[in-house]
């Protein structure tokens, strides 16, 4: 049964960057299921340095929008033995799911275009669903996910149902989380759990 951590934070407070230290501290098999579609030129750029990023740090790159459960119960991890310099407790692996805002994005899209709506007692089964695949894979899973309410109230329905969405998912995720990580400033904040 896998350990479960979130990573959470605002915009740009390094959410991503700590996620992936993290991971990269905990195991040399490692995966990156990344749910960021393009959708114009400005998020390519964003996707290729998150690439960059990982160039040549033993990443295996998974893209998917939409179906987490699905990509996490067809994950498993070769073999049983450890790889060069880990330990035991390192060997079963990561995965960093980064990160579960543009999942809903993407979710709420996928309605959208159905010409249907996403209430938040659905996206409270998708994330215990998601939360279930996790727990049965290997290893560690660290998702990362936005804190998109501690702005303004959005002015149009549309953004303040996703920040409704995306805060039922968060509070789901760090009820079931074994650790939660608060990014402020690029300054981790354990706030429930053990610190790595």
């Amino acid at each position: 049964m896998a350990e479960i951590i979130l990573v959470t934070g605002g915009s740009r407070s390094g959410k991503s960057t700590f996620a992936q230290q993290l991971a990269e501290s905990i195991s040399e098999t490692r995966i990156y299921l990344a749910t960021c579609p393009v959708v114009d030129g400005e998020m390519a750029d964003r996707i290729e340095k998150h690439r960059r990023d990982r160039q040549d740090r033993r990443w295996h790159t998974i893209e998917e929008e939409i179906d987490l459960v699905g990509t996490l119960g067809q994950v498993a991890w070769e073999g049983s033995g450890k790889g060069a310099g880990e330990t035991e407790g390192q060997r079963q692996g990561v995965i960093l799911v980064d990160c579960l805002t543009l999942w809903i994005n993407n979710l709420l899209y996928q309605a959208e275009r159905r010409g249907a709506s996403l209430s938040e007692d659905e996206i409270v089964a998708a994330s215990q669903e998601v939360l279930q695949a996790a727990r049965s894979c290997k290893g560690t899973v660290i998702f990362v996910s936005n804190e998109v309410g501690l702005g303004i109230v959005p002015d149009h329905f549309s953004g303040r149902l996703f920040r409704d969405l995306a805060g039922r998912c968060n509070q789901v995720f760090a009820r079931e989380a074994d650790t939660v990580v608060f990014m402020v400033s690029g300054i981790p904040m354990w706030i429930k759990g053990k610190r790595a």
